[in-house]
This record gives C-alpha cells, structure tokens and sequence, in this order.
C-alpha cells in the first residue's frame, strides 16, 4: 500500500486571534512550530518511505513541512510548492476578527460564507490592505478575490490529478503540508463526501492524517497519528 499522509499546517498566528487568514502569509506561532516537530517526531516513527513532498507557497504551511522533514531527517526530500494548495481565498473576510465579523453580519450569515460548499465571501476590494497583486510570488496568476469550497476544489483537483497522484501510483510515499481547506478539498475528492457532508469536516492543526492507498488510489485505511487530537473522519469509500 502507499501512504499519503496529509498535513495542515501548525498554529499562525492569525489562527491564535481568531482572524480570516486564507491567502495572507501569516507566520507560525510557537505553539505552531511544535506541532510541526511533533508531526514530523510521529512521521519519523512511521513504517514509510517517504520518496516526494507537496506544500503551497505559504509560510505557515513551508515552515511546518520544514520543521517535520528536520525531525524526520528527511530535509533532502524534493519538494514542490505550488499556489494550488494554496488555502481557500477569504476575500473581502481577509483579516477581520471572526467574532467581530459575526456581531456585524450575524452569525447565520457568517456561517453561510465560511460552512456553505458553494457560497463565497464577498469579494476583496482592489488595493486593500491584503490585496497580494504586488506579491512576487503570484506574479503572472490571476490571482482571486475570493472563493467557495467548490471553487479551492477546482484549481486543487487539476494539480492533484497532473502532479501528485502520479507520485502516488509511482508507488512513492508521499508527503502534502497545506491548509484546512485545500486538504479538505482533497478529503471530498479522496472519500467521496457529498457536497452538504464536506463541510463539517474538520482537520486539525499540526496532527498528521495517514491515508493507506491501493494502486487505483482508493483509500483502504485512514487515521490521525495523534489519536487525542483526532477530528471525526469520513467512512471508506
């Protein structure tokens, strides 16, 4: 069997105040840089051969993948950084205090922008304060204002199918660091959740999730390394 092992990223700092992160860079905090290492002291103790590694191009998420391939002494695997794993764009959501957000829009509202599958927040102002145009890391992306769950499974699918799913099939055990809701994305695609499951859930911070694959790539087992941490997880498809 070839194993995946899924990643979301340690604790940022704007996990810590409760802010609207997606696409801005906030940075690991301590508590973050732990659950890194321990991720990557449970990887160590794995029975796997970890051969190729996938994170986005956000520090949180290459910080935590960093932090676990040192534990693992595994720093000369080749890794791939790429925008599609990006975590999800929360548009004009961007840095606003969560339970601010609430009180002025209602939580009922605020729970349609950050739970529907398919319900974007409302989109990021040109030359905002996290407007990333400037950013040389997007340089030639367009680059969007705001996206859906549906919409992160869109440019996440394309990059699975043409980039790691031929890794996997390869026969390499494969590493991917990313974030809530691009791993969530492929958690939908891997266990074939319904559309109105997906969002209930939850991946956690730093807590490695190790999915068993047959050669057509269909999960035969799952689990989180650290069963105190766990989330519930979808049945075998």
């Amino acid at each position: 069997m070839t194993k995946l092992v899924l990643i979301r990223h340690g604790q940022s700092a704007w996990n810590l105040e409760n802010r609207f992160t997606g696409w801005w860079d906030a940075d690991l905090t301590e508590k973050g840089e732990a659950e890194a290492r321990k991720a990557g002291q449970m990887l160590a103790a794995l029975d796997a051969d970890f051969r190729a590694g996938f994170t986005s191009v956000q520090t949180r998420a290459i910080r935590t993948l960093w932090l676990a391939l040192t534990e693992m002494k595994r720093v000369w695997l080749p890794i791939e950084k790429d925008w599609h794993l990006n975590e999800r764009h929360y548009g004009g959501l961007t840095g606003l205090d969560k339970a601010e957000t609430a009180a002025k829009h209602g939580e009922e509202q605020v729970h349609v922008w950050r739970r529907s599958y398919d319900i974007p927040p409302p989109p990021l102002e040109v030359g905002s304060t996290y407007d990333l145009t400037p950013d040389p890391r997007y340089k030639g992306i367009d680059i969007p204002n705001t996206e859906s769950l549906k919409t992160t499974l869109e440019r996440v699918l394309p990059y699975w199918e043409q980039r790691i799913a031929p890794e996997l099939i390869a026969g390499k055990d494969t590493l991917i660091a990313a974030h809530g809701n691009s791993l969530r994305a492929l958690v939908k695609h891997l266990f074939r959740v319904p559309d109105d499951q997906i969002t209930g859930v939850e991946i956690p911070t730093g807590n490695p999730l190790l999915i068993e694959l047959d050669t057509n790539l269909k999960p035969v087992s799952v689990r989180y390394l650290d069963e105190s941490r766990a989330q519930p997880l979808p049945p075998l498809p």
